[in-house]
């Protein structure tokens, strides 16, 4: 059964070995935020985390560090890119790499999902991802109007829970140069296949390096 489901954010410098007080200060809201969520699934007490990422190494290192540090159990690491798929075990941790849009890593997760509530009686699914990396001039990618323009409808089509929304994104916003979108698609799809009653809480939402940070919660019943 699903316990426990969010969205975090993945940027290496809110660790304090990499980010300085003064970059993580303009984070804090972030950061707190997954504090937040990281005593939320602590008393879920899962068996096990399943976490998907667009990157390797630091998409998984860096939630885990507030999500799930001293966890004991099994840890899933699926990583959604746009490198060629493959299906592989790494370290006792099954890895899924998926070069698939939105709208078919959604449909081919939910058939995950119906696969995972069997394997696990209880389980937590932790979506890894930033939004779009172009929201300012002096970003990792100059800005775009497509950046701003794709955070705000990602976010409010989360809210109102309109998928079909959040599969065009990626045809709207073509320049919004984001990471999450597919590993967000992958928890919306076991959301779904759960058939649970799921709703959205956005925690936080902030972008002062020129790169989206959103951080959700969703309550499950």
């Amino acid at each position: 059964m699903l316990k426990f489901a969010c969205i975090s954010p993945h940027p290496p410098i809110i660790l304090p070995s990499v980010g300085s007080k003064e970059d993580r200060k303009q984070v804090k809201k972030t950061i707190e935020n997954l504090e937040f969520l990281g005593k939320k699934l602590s008393g879920a007490e899962p068996d096990a985390i399943i976490i998907s990422s667009p990157h390797p190494d630091w998409g998984f290192n860096v939630p885990l560090r507030f999500l799930a540090q001293g966890f004991k159990g099994e840890i899933q690491s699926i990583l959604i890119g746009l490198e060629s798929p493959r299906f592989y075990y790494e370290e006792g941790k099954k890895v899924y790499n998926s070069k698939f849009n939105p709208s078919t890593t959604l449909r081919i997760d939910g058939e995950r999902g119906r696969t995972i509530k069997i394997q696990n009686s209880k389980f937590a699914i932790i979506a890894s991802g930033d939004l779009s990396h172009c929201l300012k001039s002096d970003g990792p990618y100059g800005f775009n109007p497509d950046g701003p323009k794709f955070d705000k409808d990602l976010i409010e089509a989360l809210q109102k829970k309109d998928i079909k929304k959040i599969l065009k994104l990626d045809d709207l916003y073509p320049e919004a140069a984001e990471c999450g979108l597919r590993s967000f698609c992958f928890l919306l799809g076991i959301l779904e296949a759960s058939k649970m009653n799921w709703q959205p809480e956005i925690l936080s939402y902030e972008g002062p390096f020129g790169v989206g940070y959103l951080v959700a919660n969703f309550k499950l019943q």
